[in-house]
């Protein structure tokens, strides 16, 4: 079923002026929830925007992609800042030694919002996205956009930050999924053979 909803999938810029019934945004935000995150933390809270003007105003503070006003639903995946950072710096140090100096003199406020558990807000938006569209609702991921303005725009406090939009609704016009890679060009099994030992980070 999952790999199903996979082939179908495909951003979409162009919506039918449909509303998406609340039954359904509820079934969405419920395979949010649902989602796994490390410690079982789940720093998140999830924005449901479905205010036209609003959405207007997000399209705007999104670099003008005006495409974006055209959606009956937007969903903001807003993820936590992590004040306590002590843990967090050692982890990126332990991934990354190379860069260990760059992270540890890094200014707390840069390292916060940079290390905000932005990558874990990724998990509930794609199970999100797949919700959706076992109800015919196509979405396009959006990352492009100014974050201290969209949070504004929402009243977020201090330590919630904006890490990604959903934009939701039904199709206008032809569908065409995109063409995937060969499974061939994207595994390999126990060693990737690399000429130069440099390409490591």
């Amino acid at each position: 079923m999952i790999v199903d909803l996979l082939k179908k999938r495909c951003s979409i810029r162009k919506f039918k002026q449909m509303t998406i019934p609340q039954d359904t945004i509820d079934y969405i935000i419920e395979a949010g929830r649902l989602s796994p995150s490390g410690g079982n933390e789940q720093p998140w809270v999830f924005g449901i925007v479905n205010d036209n003007e609003l959405i207007n105003k997000i399209a705007i503070a999104a670099y003008n992609q005006k495409w974006i006003s055209s959606a009956p639903l937007v969903i903001v995946l807003c993820t936590t800042i992590v004040e306590d950072e002590r843990g967090a710096r050692n982890i990126q140090v332990s991934r990354f030694p190379k860069f260990k100096n760059e992270i540890l003199n890094m200014s707390k406020q840069l390292y916060s919002k940079l290390n905000s558990e932005e990558h874990q807000s990724k998990i509930p938006g794609t199970n999100m996205v797949l919700a959706a569209l076992e109800h015919g609702i196509y979405s396009t991921w959006v990352s492009y956009f100014n974050v201290n303005e969209v949070a504004g725009l929402l009243n977020l406090p201090p330590l919630y930050i904006p890490s990604e939009i959903l934009v939701l609704g039904y199709p206008e016009g032809e569908i065409k999924p995109k063409i995937k890679k060969k499974k061939e060009e994207i595994i390999f099994i126990n060693s990737y053979k690399k000429d130069d030992p440099s390409d490591y980070i």
